[in-house]
């Protein structure tokens, strides 16, 4: 038995009471005489006592954290993005069942501190003793029941009880079990984002069937570059689910002084700064015993940035852990042998039945390395099993490594570097977590990506899909009343808005351009939707809500797997751009193609319906013979599920009013009496972070990085806490993301300025609050600057804030007040322009001239950077997280308190979207 000194349960196996080990042992033994053929084993009595004491843990452990109640009907990716009142509070939690809620919230923010599941708690001191001893008669009274009192009575007592730590990897397993597939999705996505090892098969404890995270992993995209590098095409984006890679399994055998964790973590982190990837025995509650989490295998990644000063290994590689003994968590430890490349096993003992175990692997292709610490343990008794071991494991004596206190851990680094590096250079298995996947169904696991709701789902997706064979191609045969028909019925109605805008226009005039459209629309509705329009349909009007997200999910990733669109310019040519104007590119005409998405078949929906709509409007159709009037309740449900819709088509610069007032009508009738809504809008010049601030500050799911998402703005909906939205004054928060319509410098006049400010213009004019996203301190867009000026004359001034993610140096977050003075100095050439034009006869203006801006107000937020170092393994930069988390704060504190304009229902939202 470990000494009290080595009993870190992050790597060391707990003291158990001897009839639990005994049975756990017996359990071992009767897997390996099972694959040797061997029926003998342990007892019926013993086989069924083992799974009850486990049983009692896991509900133990779920009742602690308050999430026995998510069992049956598991906790969604909607319950976690809710807005309370905590989400204004940057609280500690005081009591194990504010866990999981706080590690989700941190998680969302991308707090490096999430794991830490240290609680403050709030007990008076005098009462503690009181309680626990009250707590532990009734303990005790309930045990009594118990067949075996004495074992029961003794396993409860290692049970935490609400004053003591939850071990952070219990406190994942059991959200990651209380979680549908979505959240555990976006559970999963958030730890890659912060550098966190991910769950890759997650142990049941109560029913022994553990489940591999294929689905889980599905979303989660990493980017990396190769050496020597090549310029801009030298960066390679792939799903980590699809990249193989040579894979490294680190396991314990019985007990180890050393920690396979914080090995790990050395190993994977460049220069002196360790990473934290892993979580081990040295961090806050990492000796903490793990109740539910042993069993659990978690993977990281290597990834190069193609810089050879700074990369550990020249390309990829997977490095995997299990949590826990090999011999108590034999098919996990099958399932590494089978998957990867070299074995790492550290142990201090090589017992009679481990050595039985490995013996049992006798003609694995993979290779086995061990890391012993022989001062603790029996060195004779390794020896002799070593030597037995190596031919029968293929090994030579270089494959044992010794590691004592005395021993020089960077050297010590440095050789299990160079030993990774020797291997990948070699013939090696390369795996993906499909490939990993696949080893996994065959030893028995269940993989969570076999449902027949998901499977079901990616079907579909498949028939859609395989028929792309070009994206372009693809709009102009299935998409067909987008492009050239659409954006010739939006200038009609821009020239027959502007005309009733003129004045008194001749009816004539006006007439025309009606008959024009209304030809336009004929030609639309004279159409039929196409196949793959059709099975997208079907796909999302299916009756079960679970094989519809499924569905969206999965077109998301086959659409962009399918065709991906090649650049309009050489990555030279966007370098020089960017480099002459500092970031700020005019992207009318994106170097960059728009990749085709789930977002085009919505717009080709909201055509149908635009065009049949303007047809029952204008009596060239009966109201009863309508075949499309459906499709908004469809989109709605998309929207409801967190899935962004599009409010401003970027290819033409313009709304199909129709369309978004059809989907505003059909939130009105779902929400019913829930329908106060306040609007907050990010606008800026692409590049600038707006998507990664939205998606840290709420949860949401906007495309991050340049080229990749459309062009229009979206709209998403935040629900507020039934208990909270007395409160705050609202609902719900309609989130709306400019995306990337508003161009840089090159955009200063001329037509497509004109209209960009006019975009603007509605958004702001639509919003209660709006957040500009600054390239550089001083510039403000030419074409947001006008749509300030123009709401200044109407009253109708959002509250703003300008935020500026751009900077250096890590500084302290918070509002800079030099840098507000820049922001409001005499503008550049482009915004004085824009003032000019707005105040004929006036003069030239400052920014700090204008009635909305106030100096001495927090207007203007620095962000530090996101990563701390250089990507693709760089940390997150806990500034980063914490700003965010004030800027989101300052928001709703601003519409608790009425700073913003009026909060609107979603009836004056819709006149208000006909009006602007």
């Amino acid at each position: 038995m470990a000494s009290p000194g080595h009993s870190d349960l992050g790597e060391v196996a707990p003291e158990i009471k001897a009839s639990e080990r005994r049975t756990a042992v017996a359990i071992a033994d009767l897997e390996w005489r099972e694959m040797e053929g061997d029926d003998d084993g342990p007892n019926e009595a013993q086989d069924s006592d083992f799974p009850t004491v486990e049983r009692s843990r896991l509900q133990e452990m779920l009742s602690l954290l308050g999430l026995e109640t998510y069992q049956a009907q598991k906790l969604s990716l909607q319950d976690s993005l809710q807005i309370s009142s905590d989400s204004m509070k940057n609280w500690a939690p005081q009591a194990p069942k504010d866990l999981p809620w706080n590690f989700l919230r941190k998680l969302q923010a991308l707090n490096a501190e999430a794991r830490n599941t240290t609680m403050v708690l709030d007990v008076p001191p005098d009462t503690r003793p009181a309680e626990k001893e009250s707590q532990v008669e009734e303990e005790i009274i309930y045990w009594d029941t118990a067949d075996d009192i004495s074992a029961d009575i003794y396993s409860f007592s290692e049970l935490p009880t609400p004053d003591t730590p939850v071990n952070p990897l219990d406190l994942l397993c059991a959200l990651l079990l209380s979680s549908d597939s979505f959240l555990q999705q976006e559970i999963v996505l958030k730890m890659s984002l912060c550098q966190f090892a991910l769950p890759l098969v997650l142990p049941d404890p109560e029913n022994h069937y553990h489940t591999f995270l294929l689905w889980a992993m599905r979303g989660t995209v990493r980017t990396w570059g190769s050496q020597p590098p090549r310029a801009v095409g030298s960066f390679r984006e792939d799903s980590v689910v699809l990249s193989r890679a040579p894979a490294f399994a680190f396991v314990r055998m019985e007990v180890s002084s050393n920690s396979k964790s914080q090995l790990l973590n050395a190993v994977l982190s460049p220069g002196h700064r360790q990473r934290d990837c892993f979580w081990h025995r040295d961090l806050n509650l990492g000796t903490n015993p793990r109740e539910i989490a042993d069993g659990l295998v978690e993977i990281s990644w290597f990834l190069p940035s193609g810089r050879e000063d700074l990369d550990i290994f020249p390309e990829p590689v997977a490095f995997l852990n299990l949590r826990g003994d090999i011999g108590s968590h034999w098919l996990q430890f099958k399932l590494l042998t089978e998957i990867s490349s070299a074995v790492f096993i550290l142990t201090d003992n090589i017992s009679k039945k481990e050595y039985k175990l490995l013996y049992s692997m006798k003609g694995s292709a993979t290779k086995y390395y061990f890391i012993l610490s022989p001062y603790r343990g029996k060195r004779n008794t390794n020896l002799r099993f070593l030597n037995r071991l190596i031919p029968v494991l293929k090994m030579d004596p270089s494959h044992v490594l010794v590691k004592v206190s005395s021993t020089d851990s960077a050297g010590f680094v440095r050789r299990i570097r160079a030993i990774v590096a020797h291997v990948t250079r070699a013939p090696c298995r390369r795996v993906s977590v499909e490939d990993m996947a696949h080893a996994a169904r065959k030893l028995g696991l269940k993989v969570d990506e076999d449902c027949d709701e998901c499977q079901r789902a990616k079907d579909r997706m498949e028939q859609i899909t395989r028929k792309i064979k070009d994206s372009d191609a693809y709009r102009r045969a299935e998409l067909r009343l987008q492009g050239d028909p659409w954006r010739k019925a939006a200038q009609v109605e821009r020239e027959l808005c502007q005309a009733q805008w003129a004045g008194d226009p001749p009816e004539r005039c006006r007439a025309e351009l009606r008959h024009r459209l209304l030809e336009l629309r004929t030609q639309q509705n004279g159409h039929d939707p196409a196949w793959g329009l059709q099975e997208f349909i079907s796909g999302i009007s299916s009756p079960s809500l679970g094989e519809k997200q499924y569905f969206l999910r999965w077109m998301e990733w086959g659409l962009a797997r399918a065709a991906q669109p090649r650049p309009r310019a050489s990555p030279e040519t966007m370098l020089t751009l960017r480099a002459k104007h500092r970031g700020a590119v005019d992207f009318s005409e994106p170097l960059w193609p728009e990749p085709l998405g789930v977002e085009h078949f919505l717009r080709e929906m909201g055509q149908f319906y635009e065009a049949e709509s303007c047809l029952v409007e204008a009596g060239k159709l009966p109201a009863g013979q309508r075949r499309f009037a459906h499709f908004p309740g469809l989109a709605l449900e998309l929207l409801l599920k967190g899935l962004p819709l599009e409010l401003i088509d970027g290819n033409t610069l313009s709304t199909p009013l129709r369309w978004v007032t059809g989907l505003l009508k059909e939130l009105h009738v779902r929400l019913e009496r829930r329908s106060r809504l306040v609007v907050l809008s990010v606008l800026g010049v692409p590049g600038t972070g707006k998507s990664t601030l939205l998606n840290t500050m709420f949860g949401l799911r906007f495309a991050t990085g340049r080229g990749r998402g459309p062009r229009g703005a979206f709209m998403q909906l935040l629900t507020v806490a039934e208990s909270f939205s007395q409160d705050l004054g609202c609902d719900h928060i309609l989130v709306i993301h400019s995306g990337g319509l508003i161009g840089g410098v090159l955009t200063e006049a001329g037509e497509r300025f004109e209209q960009e400010a006019s975009l603007a213009t509605l958004i702001m004019g639509l919003s209660n609050v709006t957040v500009v996203s600054l390239a550089e301190t001083r510039d403000i867009p030419p074409a947001i600057l006008h749509a300030f000026l123009r709401l200044e004359k109407t009253g109708h001034m959002p509250n703003y804030q300008f935020v500026y993610q751009s900077l250096q140096d890590a500084s302290a977050p918070g509002s800079k007040p030099r840098e507000r003075k820049q922001l409001l100095d005499e503008p550049r050439d482009a915004s004085r322009a824009t003032v000019q034009m707005e105040h004929q006869g006036g003069g030239i203006r400052t920014l700090a001239g204008l009635a909305f801006c106030d100096p001495e107000k927090q207007h203007v937020w620095h962000i530090p950077g996101l990563w701390h170092g250089v990507p693709p393994m760089a940390a997150v930069s806990l500034g980063y997280s914490e700003a965010i988390f004030e800027l989101k704060r300052c928001l709703l504190e601003n519409i608790r308190n009425g700073l913003s304009n009026q909060n609107k229902n979603i009836q004056q939202l819709i006149e208000l979207v006909r009006r602007l």
